[in-house]
């Protein structure tokens, strides 16, 4: 019987790259990989299904699910982790010193339902009594385009989020004093340039992160892998043999670090990272954790809180 044919849309990772040159391959699956940006094949996966399997937004998938319009089957696979708190920058002279004091400020975002920005909200909720109402949201291009909702917004009505008109740009807004902070998934140019006008509102974000892992075990994920509900349906098997490939894959990528004698990363001091790191938090990326499910259950406790008010109004 000839392998089944399968398109799958996913960005190029450490820990996709064995499944692209050949050194995994899915049991029973011949895979047409197209090696996309995560918000390119996002976008082409929700407007038009367009691929059989592919890598997606977290959130967006726990929204749809949320909603009951859903025409996908998520794959345990955590593509992509982040913490998140280095992504939070604020204008100096904005007396931004805390969490606390973004309270009642302008705060940008060109996404707000990204996985990244639920997670920084929902960090700022938990551990800071920051909520999403608290702040003026203003969402647009950081830099240039202006990035459409990955899918529509029906945002509670104590949210103050207001669209940019044609032609501004969250950095100009920035620039200009317009805005007091930016929750951003890229790195400003303001930043990248060593502006002045810009810093992080965690400086020691890793620190920050590591004490975040620590209380709350949760390493958080940003992109799971999904299949479209039609070819689980008629494949049921398609999405175990999946899973399979994605974990021999990723551990491949994993061990492949540790490795002195040839560095497989272009970082001088690879080696101590991953020494610095192993004891408590490599083994998140080459085993499935109780980390991933923590992480999960919050993200989805949050989109069903939403979910809820959304069935209530």
């Amino acid at each position: 019987m000839p392998d089944l044919k399968l398109t799958l849309a996913c960005w190029d990772y450490d820990r996709t790259r064995p499944l692209m040159d050949g050194r995994v391959k899915p049991e029973g699956i011949d895979l047409d990989i197209q090696i996309l940006r995560p918000r390119q094949a996002f976008q082409r996966m929700l407007d038009s299904q367009e691929f059989q399997v592919s890598e997606l937004s977290l959130a967006s998938y726990t929204a749809l699910k949320g909603r009951g319009d859903c025409p996908f089957m998520a794959v345990p696979v955590a593509l992509s982790k982040i913490f998140r708190h280095s992504c939070i920058y604020v204008r100096s002279g904005a007396g931004i010193k805390t969490p606390a004091d973004l309270r009642g400020k302008r705060v940008g975002t060109s996404q707000w339902s990204s996985t990244g920005l639920v997670f920084m909200r929902g960090m700022l909720q938990h551990d800071y009594g920051l909520r999403a109402q608290d702040m003026h949201w203003f969402m647009g291009g950081l830099n240039s385009f202006v990035e459409p909702p990955l899918i529509p917004l029906n945002l509670p009505k104590e949210i103050r989020l207001d669209f940019l008109k044609d032609g501004q740009t969250l950095e100009q807004m920035f620039a200009a004093g317009e805005l007091d902070a930016l929750l951003s998934l890229y790195i400003p140019k303001l930043f990248l340039q060593g502006s002045p006008s810009i810093t992080r509102l965690f400086p020691n974000y890793k620190e920050v992160e590591q004490d975040y892992y620590r209380r709350t075990r949760i390493f958080p994920i940003m992109h799971t892998v999904v299949l479209r509900e039609d070819v689980h349906r008629e494949h049921p098997w398609a999405a175990k043999s999946i899973y399979k490939a994605f974990v021999q894959a990723r551990d491949l990528a994993v061990e492949g670090l540790y490795d002195t004698d040839a560095l497989r990363v272009a970082l001088p001091w690879l080696i101590d990272h991953v020494e610095e790191t192993r004891p408590g938090f490599l083994g998140l990326w080459s085993r499935a954790e109780s980390s991933d499910v923590r992480g999960g259950r919050a993200l989805c406790a949050r989109a069903g809180a939403v979910a809820a008010r959304r069935q209530r109004r």
